[in-house]
């Protein structure tokens, strides 16, 4: 797929890793809709910062812990930049909790940001992708759901389901629409931790750094771009599953 004149769509596009894979797609021709839950202030700079590019971009909330409004987000890109043939699922929580003290509201709270809804959204985005043109979707996972986290039970399974989604949807969605994720490790600090801390989990990585946004960029752009893809998860991690 040639990025350039496409219209995308980022969940979570304001901050971290959603902020980086929405300015490298308008970096590579894109016009970008980016979506917010609270972060309003962090999506207008971004906002602006494509739109410095020459770029067209906008702006739009919506609560994806409650998945019902999810599909609203493509109707909003739409109406705001055109017809969507990239999405980016991005968005996510990062609750802390364990399988002897996660509480039903938890555990839904969890899947229904980082599983039900990139589900119902790319349903919308495929319904809405015009018969005659393709798509493409990524999906942001976690390469520790192989060796899962002990504290952050309900969001690792939630992420684990996202991998067999990444594959199901890839399958019922081809020829036309293609869809892979990316799954980070050692990236950026976790929220509420500082770089000493993740420095200290990557001097324990075969390649003893931290991969910062770059790896994710190149990967995910990759992954758009290259029509005989699908229903691959690209491991960034360092090497940690060497060890």
């Amino acid at each position: 797929m040639d990025i350039e004149g496409r219209v995308a769509v980022v969940t979570g596009g304001g901050r971290r890793v959603g902020k980086a894979l929405a300015l490298s797609l308008a970096t590579a021709g894109a016009d970008v809709f980016v979506h917010y839950n609270s972060s309003a202030d962090a999506a207008v700079e971004v906002r602006d910062e494509i739109e410095s590019f020459g770029r067209r971009a906008a702006v739009g909330s919506v609560d994806l812990s409650n998945p019902a409004e999810a599909p609203q987000l493509i109707d909003m890109a739409r109406e705001a930049l055109g017809d969507v043939s990239i999405l980016v699922n991005s968005a996510s929580g990062f609750a802390t909790d364990t399988i002897e003290d996660v509480t039903l509201d938890g555990w839904q709270r969890s899947h229904d940001l980082t599983l039900v809804s990139p589900v119902f959204l790319t349903q919308a985005f495929a319904g809405a992708l015009p018969v005659d043109d393709e798509g493409a979707v990524i999906n942001v996972t976690d390469v520790r759901t192989m060796t899962p986290y002990l504290k952050h039970f309900s969001y690792i399974v939630a992420k684990g389901a996202v991998d067999t989604f990444t594959r199901a949807a890839a399958l019922a969605l081809a020829p036309r629409i293609r869809v892979n994720a990316v799954a980070l490790g050692v990236i950026l600090p976790p929220p509420g931790e500082d770089a000493a801390y993740v420095e200290s989990l990557a001097a324990e990585l075969p390649l003893q750094r931290v991969g910062g946004t770059a790896p994710v960029v190149e990967a995910a752009l990759s992954l758009i771009r290259n029509d005989f893809v699908t229903g691959e998860i690209i491991r960034l991690d360092g090497g940690s599953h060497l060890t």
